[in-house]
């Protein structure tokens, strides 16, 4: 029975999808050509045939955005932040795909967002834990309807009665006020994980670490820790200061194709940890009695000069790392941003730093596409500019940023992309 409501819900899912418009609208309009005029003036593209250029409009009527996804339904999801001040002026904000705003929740303390395949959305924020609002703890709160604009709030994972391995611990005063849930992503079959961040890291005991990934299946019950994970110290697995997790899954709806994979991928940008390998790709393994393990994914320490010039895993490549997104394509890229270099970065699943090259082309390295920093001006407000980029998502070979600094959501496309 769960297979058919599962079955018939993705097909009106994918019924929905193709009835929907476009997210980056018509080729055949102004937007295309502000795209290429765009292109052509900018002195910050890269010298050769192969970059990204903005597509208009990029929303702008957001305050201090944190986050961005594209769901499954096609709506663009943003968490806001609009009192740095105050966690009870954060808000989830929903666009369609003409950047119009169509719906806006207030959420307590909101950061992070994530949807699955079932259209549950997930929110990182945090709760008031008594009457009088003197403490707030972490929480995850999980939410139906959103795109109908009736919310169902439903089974709000809050800390630390969440961790099963809690269950037989007390309230630890401000060492678990201190704990944030820094990020969110689903797997194809709904699983959620949520990275955490803490002052609590002592592997002897029986707690697991605050620093580290949650696992909850789609009921949202607990039911494992990334267990091998660093907590403290830099590695090729280390959970110090986690910032953002993503896995390989991701919308478009579609009924085959999508990565079963439970691989993921941390960005490490918490400043108060000094880190050699700031983003990481962490790989899941199974033994012969089924037991998992958590490991580094030897995949990125291949550096092949003959084809490319920079690397994921290169020491000390990223500053403060604020997010990290899988393109669930066929191009598979991973895209990072940086909030002390005010950059987009853009990695093959190789971990080469770079595009393809079109297959026309005499060039056989990756293409360096990556872009950011203050601009010719100094002011950073330009379209290939962002200040505290603080979000990245991907969907249809578009890229969404989260520019907090200047208050908007940018979109790309990779020029050869445009036809």
């Amino acid at each position: 029975m769960y297979f058919v409501k599962l079955k018939l819900l993705l097909s009106l899912v994918i019924i929905t999808l193709f009835s929907a418009c476009s997210i980056f609208g018509s080729k055949q309009n102004d937007t295309v050509d502000d795209v290429f005029k765009q292109g052509n003036i900018d002195p910050n593209l890269v010298p050769n045939s192969v970059s990204y250029v903005p597509i208009y409009p990029y929303i702008t009527n957001v305050r201090n955005p944190l986050d961005v996804i594209v769901g499954y339904d096609e709506l663009v999801y943003v968490i806001a932040d609009n009192d740095e001040n105050s966690i009870e002026d954060n808000e989830l904000m929903i666009f369609n795909g003409k950047a119009e705003l169509v719906y806006r929740l207030a959420i307590l303390g909101a950061t992070d967002i994530a949807q699955d395949r079932r259209l549950h959305t997930y929110i990182a924020g945090r709760y008031y834990s008594v009457p009088d609002k003197s403490i707030n703890l972490a929480a995850v709160y999980h939410i139906e309807n959103l795109a109908a604009g009736k919310p169902k709030f439903n089974d709000t994972l809050k800390h630390f009665a969440c961790d099963v391995s809690r269950r037989n611990t007390s309230f630890r005063g401000q060492d678990d006020i201190a704990v944030k849930f820094t990020g969110l992503a689903t797997l194809f079959d709904n699983t959620l994980y949520v990275s955490r961040t803490g002052p609590r890291n002592n592997l002897t005991e029986i707690a697991k670490p605050d620093n580290g990934v949650l696992i909850f299946n789609s009921n949202g019950e607990n039911i494992n820790f990334a267990d091998g994970l660093t907590a403290t110290q830099s590695s090729l697995k280390s959970a110090a200061g986690i910032t953002a997790i993503a896995t390989q899954a991701g919308p478009p709806q579609r009924l085959s194709g999508i990565s079963t994979s439970p691989n993921f991928y941390l960005a490490l940008g918490n400043p108060d940890y000094s880190l050699e390998y700031k983003v990481l790709g962490i790989q899941v393994s199974y033994d012969q009695d089924q037991r998992i393990s958590y490991g580094e994914n030897a995949n990125f320490l291949n550096f092949d000069k003959t084809k490319a010039d920079r690397f994921l895993y290169e020491s000390f490549r990223f500053k403060q790392p604020t997010d990290v997104f899988f393109a669930p394509d066929a191009n598979a890229y991973l895209f990072v941003t940086d909030k002390e270099t005010d950059s987009l970065y853009v990695f093959s699943n190789s971990g080469f730093e770079g595009v393809n090259p079109p297959a026309n082309s005499n060039f056989k390295k990756q293409i360096i596409v990556s872009f950011g920093g203050s601009g010719a001006d100094g002011k950073a407000s330009g379209p290939f500019n962002f200040v505290d980029p603080s979000g990245v998502c991907y969907y249809r070979r578009m890229i969404l940023v989260a520019d907090k600094g200047n208050n908007r959501i940018c979109r790309y496309m990779l020029n050869t992309d445009i036809q």
